[in-house]
């Protein structure tokens, strides 16, 4: 079993790294193979909404290493998916990664990659706003079919340098039962598919739209 940790921070090394690394380090005692995936300083361009994606079957932006992220997720079992804050959301990087990953994603038919697949979120921040960056981060999940995993506690460490995010132990902490619990959950997946317990049903999607 592999997870990807996706690190959304322009700093390799930084706070979010910091607590991603932790998890990783977890993961791998629990026998869980992890693999950080850093998103870097690399131009992206936002989702243009063309659904194009529909007819080329990826992403109509093929420069910034999105449509080789969905289909490397396909090899991974479960994601986590860290970023600072920066003013009081999401980082514009991650923001504009997700949307066209999941949006092409759906509209090409590769949700499988996604879906069913168990995910989490974490935070970093200096002071405020890891409670809205995890709820919009969440958000990518919840309509992807994927579970939810949590710690103890929201998924959020605190420090301004990779070194105070170590003296956080709360947040370290919280961290290592995040990865505990991911690495449970997958393996009671495991277990449930070895005992013959079938994924879901499926039914075709319906749109309604409020305006006819």
């Amino acid at each position: 079993m592999r997870v990807l940790l996706f690190n959304g921070s322009p700093h390799k090394n930084g706070c979010t790294y910091t607590a991603l690394n932790e998890i990783a380090k977890t993961l791998k005692e629990e026998g869980i193979d992890a693999e950080i995936y850093q998103i870097g300083i690399k131009s992206l361009t936002p989702c243009r909404a063309c659904s194009a994606c529909a007819k080329l079957g990826r992403c109509v932006i093929t420069d910034d290493g999105v449509n080789d992220f969905v289909e490397y997720a396909k090899n991974f079992d479960g994601f986590i998916f860290g970023s600072p804050v920066h003013y009081g959301s999401a980082c514009g990087g991650i923001t504009a990664f997700l949307d066209r990953v999941f949006f092409s994603a759906l509209l090409s038919g590769r949700m499988d990659y996604f879906r069913h697949k168990p995910a989490s979120a974490i935070s970093s921040a200096r002071r405020s706003g890891t409670t809205a960056t995890l709820d919009q981060l969440n958000k990518y999940f919840t309509i992807s079919e994927m579970p939810i995993i949590s710690g103890r506690y929201w998924n959020m460490v605190h420090g301004h340098t990779a070194e105070e995010v170590r003296q956080d132990l709360e947040g370290m902490q919280n961290m290592r039962i995040l990865a505990r619990n991911m690495a449970w959950h997958l393996k009671c997946q495991e277990a449930g598919k070895n005992a013959g317990v079938p994924m879901p049903k499926e039914e075709e999607i319906v749109y309604t739209n409020f305006i006819r």
